[in-house]
């Protein structure tokens, strides 16, 4: 069976050609930015799905959706009329991923009629964890019929980082895990025997760690200050959505490439964007300590996990009483899996490279399969 496995987002679509009959060898790649930006060659999703159909040598079985927000839908489903109008329902909440992706479900729908396609809700994996830490200190109806709570999100990316650590270190030396997906969009999430029991984000995956140009955790109250200064609701969660988190606090990009090379030339603002972002990853690892009861593993993923040796050494820093001690020389590495700790260190400090489209594509398969 072949999937083609999307990962959309506004302005991008980024899709996998897997053939799950070879356990997921990839068949294709490939990656279309600034969608719908003046001077792009595509002006929607749908434009790039024709070149990507165009240029495929072999048409795929199924279509499997790195989904953002299903509100209550969990898990992978089948795409349907009612899958699609629960995420225009959430879409609200979703709105840089939600859109794109019920377009592109409903292009693919017209260009590949027949081919069945899935959706796999990246806050699956975090349905584990305890509603003590799902739930917001709200009047109990928001929660209870307006579905407002913490959902979590990279699902995929978490899920993928718990499974190869297993198999990497065994079971038992992977009980305990925090997993640092950070790059464009960050998160930090505690696994406890394979299991999503806590995750930075919430509601939205605006929250949490500061993003690249998402706020991270703010106060609401905020709002109302905001407000009261001429500033109207929908002009401030625009602007917290596209000039907040790194780029908000820098002032000089949402890419931590820029804000470093910024920092070392002695801009103050880019400095403190790091500081800050490294500072959230390192509040939440101790949250995370503290759930978890200890650790046996530290991982890394996500473009800046993956290539920040910087931003690993800062994160990891006076960590030894937790039992993490990094090894700065094997930290000067970037995208390898490696095992990047002191050799006195009590737990593991890794590097791992996530592959969500493995993770996305063997749920379509297990939903077609059941079906």
């Amino acid at each position: 069976m072949l999937i083609l496995v999307a990962n959309l987002g506004s302005t991008s679509f980024k899709f996998k050609l897997l053939d799950m009959s070879r356990n997921g060898d990839e068949v294709a790649r490939g990656g279309y930015e600034r969608i719908g930006q003046p001077g792009s060659d595509y002006a929607t999703h749908a434009d790039v799905i024709d070149v990507i159909l165009s240029q495929l040598a072999k048409k795929p079985d199924a279509i499997g959706f790195k989904a953002v927000h299903g509100g209550p839908i969990s898990g992978a489903v089948r795409v349907t009329d009612e899958v699609i109008a629960t995420m225009e329902q959430f879409a609200d909440v979703a709105p840089a991923h939600n859109p794109p992706y019920i377009a592109a479900m409903k292009a693919f729908a017209k260009k590949l009629p027949g081919i069945p396609q899935v959706a796999a809700f990246e806050t699956a994996f975090h349905q584990t964890i305890p509603m003590a830490r799902q739930v917001y200190g709200i009047p109990g109806e928001w929660t209870e019929k307006l579905g407002i709570r913490r959902y979590g999100f990279h699902g995929a990316s978490h899920q993928f980082i718990a499974t190869r650590m297993a198999e990497l270190v065994g079971r038992e030396k992977s009980k305990r895990l925090i997993s640092c997906h950070l790059g464009g969009s960050s998160s930090v999430c505690a696994i406890l025997d394979g299991k999503s029991i806590g995750h930075s984000m919430g509601l939205t995956p605006q929250t949490g760690l500061p993003q690249n140009n998402r706020v991270g955790d703010f106060d609401t109250f905020a709002l109302l200050r905001l407000m009261k200064h001429g500033y109207s609701i929908e002009d401030v969660l625009k602007r917290l959505g596209k000039e907040g988190g790194l780029l908000g606090i820098s002032g000089v990009s949402n890419d931590m490439r820029d804000i470093e090379k910024a920092a070392a030339e002695g801009n103050a603002k880019a400095q403190l964007a790091i500081d800050a972002f490294v500072d959230s990853v390192r509040h939440y690892i101790g949250a995370y300590l503290v759930a978890l009861g200890g650790i046996d593993a530290l991982v890394f993923t996500g473009g800046i996990g993956e290539n920040g040796a910087m931003i690993r050494s800062a994160i990891c820093r006076n960590l030894r009483f937790a039992g993490l001690q990094l090894d700065e020389q094997k930290n000067k590495v970037r995208s390898n899996e490696i095992k990047i700790s002191a050799v006195e260190s009590g737990a593991e400090i890794w590097i791992v490279p996530t592959n969500e489209e493995i993770v996305v594509a063997r749920q379509t398969q297990a939903v077609l399969n059941s079906n």
